[in-house]
């Protein structure tokens, strides 16, 4: 017995001796979601093209005015029929006008808080433009549709520099083609998810099939070390 003691005791002590001599452990990094935000760190300057007209609960043709003086456009979304807002952004320059957001929809289904829409019958749809961040507010949040709605959203507006550190490199060349991608989220507080989208590296831009609104945003996923 005493001699089975005496080699646990010994086993023991050949195990602590092991572990110190094996390096400290080191935490693996954990990813942190980075949005890409606009060139030179201000506001964008906006301009928008005029979607259909949308009708009233009378049948009545009219159009509301689109204004980017608060950075937000909205038109009437009629279930049935399609209507398109395109958002344009001038370069920091001033010079030149590039496209931003293009947002088509055709079958709004289901309105919050109001219910199910029918044939013809429309939904005041309001778009948000981050001033900060590549992004834009959908609202109605929560607006489902039958057909998906289809948004198409551009980052050139970054002006090359995607991970904000002041110059365009081989590095945001990495970010663009393998880490960029959509991301949503339908609250502040609620965390952000993947959307499936299609990436066109030609005119730096994604496309995705939309059956909701909610907040969407040009992200990647930065591998940082977590203390």
């Amino acid at each position: 017995m005493f001699a089975r003691r005496s080699l646990m005791v010994l086993a023991l002590a050949l195990s602590i001796v092991r572990c110190a001599d094996q390096p400290t452990a080191v935490r693996q990094p954990s990813p942190t979601l980075r949005a890409i935000r606009w060139a030179g760190n201000s506001a964008p300057l906006l301009t928008t093209t005029r979607p259909l007209p949308g009708r009233d609960a009378n049948g009545i043709f009219q159009t509301p005015p689109l204004s980017l003086d608060q950075y937000a456009v909205s038109f009437w979304a009629v279930r049935g029929e399609a209507r398109t807002v395109q958002i344009n952004y001038l370069d920091v320059d001033g010079g030149n006008t590039y496209p931003f957001l293009l947002l088509t929809t055709t079958d709004p289904e289901f309105v919050p808080e109001l219910g199910e829409l029918a044939q013809g019958d429309s939904v005041l749809v309001t778009v948000t433009v981050d001033t900060t961040n590549l992004g834009v507010s959908l609202e109605p949040t929560g607006l489902r549709f039958g057909a998906p709605a289809q948004m198409q959203i551009w980052y050139g507006g970054a002006g090359g520099d995607l991970n904000g550190d002041g110059a365009a490199d081989s590095t945001d060349a990495f970010v663009e083609t393998q880490l960029l991608g959509l991301w949503y989220r339908e609250g502040t507080v609620d965390p952000w998810t993947n959307v499936p989208a299609t990436q066109t590296l030609t005119d730096k831009s994604f496309t995705s099939a939309l059956l909701h609104f909610s907040e969407y945003e040009l992200s990647f996923l930065d591998w940082v070390v977590s203390w």
